[in-house]
């Protein structure tokens, strides 16, 4: 049997000061080879934590994390060279053009100047940035500064890319085009590891899915398997028109199968477990209480309700 690419056990950090703090609570992972896997969670959770124990950046407490069979903690230089990370923050050399960056990093795993060049100029082509080849850094947008900071992480050809949160702040875009990116890479067998506050990517890209909160796994599935599993709700939403609103809420609110129906002015919001037949139901309430129905729509269960579900609702700073 093959070895997991991502392995933790018991994986635990705790900082210490008058008062120790908890950021991460005995998490136990794997992830195989060539999968794309994602780590989701609120502010606070422990998802950075454990992206920094993972790529040697942080010290563990306890328990174990290895990369490729390799114990991060025991043998750290070696597990560097099967990682490549791309930050939240942009980490490019300003002194260096774009070329360069991805040369020199080539350099710093041991590649000779010829091959690092070649790897540069593959990658250049790849990313769509080989028009920019010699282009000073700083006068790259932030979308295209992504791009390269992507294309530097995998210049040393690593077993797992880990992507913190890589989209922030990029537009509309540049942000479908990372993703279609990064969906080659992964058809092509690298396994990656993204972190993102944006629900619809790591529902669009993520075959696994890992809900992190207080430093504890919450839920480990796909993202499909999270929404059947986790109390997600469809929402039935109605703009109606009529005297029996009131009369037509607590009528749907008092069906079996739902969770909740708020009237917000002239919509009609409808939470529900099980919503088969449900819509044609409230749609034959309202026309017996003389409601006019204008529209109606129906949306099914999402990621965002399962983690809400699953971490609640509150504001984290």
């Amino acid at each position: 049997m093959s070895v997991p690419t991502i392995r933790t056990r018991a994986l635990r950090k705790v900082y210490g000061g008058r008062r120790e703090a908890v950021a991460v609570d005995g998490i136990d992972l794997e992830v195989p080879a060539g999968m794309f896997f994602g780590l989701l969670g609120p502010n606070g959770a422990g998802k950075s934590t454990v992206i920094g124990m993972l790529t040697t950046r942080v010290d563990p407490t306890s328990g174990t994390a290895e990369i490729d069979g390799i114990d991060v903690r025991r043998h750290p230089a070696a597990a560097k060279r099967l990682l490549g990370v791309v930050s939240q923050t942009n980490t490019l050399d300003r002194s260096l053009n774009v070329a360069e960056n991805l040369e020199f990093h080539g350099r710093y795993f041991g590649m000779r100047g010829r091959e690092a060049k070649a790897r540069a100029a593959e990658l250049l082509e790849t990313f769509q940035l080989a028009d920019r080849a010699r282009s000073s850094v700083a006068a790259l947008s932030g979308g295209l500064a992504q791009r390269l900071m992507v294309a530097r992480a995998l210049v040393h050809r690593p077993a797992v890319l880990f992507l913190d949160e890589p989209t922030t702040g990029i537009d509309p875009q540049t942000r479908i085009n990372l993703w279609e990116q990064l969906r080659a890479l992964h058809a092509q067998g690298q396994t990656i590891l993204l972190t993102t506050h944006y629900l619809d990517e790591a529902d669009a890209l993520c075959e696994r899915i890992a809900v992190v909160d207080h430093g504890r796994v919450l839920a480990d599935d796909s993202p499909a398997g999270l929404k059947r599993e986790h109390g997600s709700d469809t929402l039935i939403t109605m703009t109606v028109e009529g005297g029996g609103l009131e009369g037509l809420r607590a009528q749907a609110e008092a069906l079996p199968a739902v969770a909740q129906a708020v009237l917000d002015g002239d919509r009609l919001r409808v939470t529900a477990g099980d919503s088969e037949g449900l819509l044609a139901t409230l749609v034959s309430a309202a026309a017996d209480r003389g409601v006019t129905v204008h529209d109606a729509s129906s949306q099914p269960p999402s990621l965002e309700s399962v983690f809400l579900a699953l971490t609640g609702r509150e504001l984290r700073e």
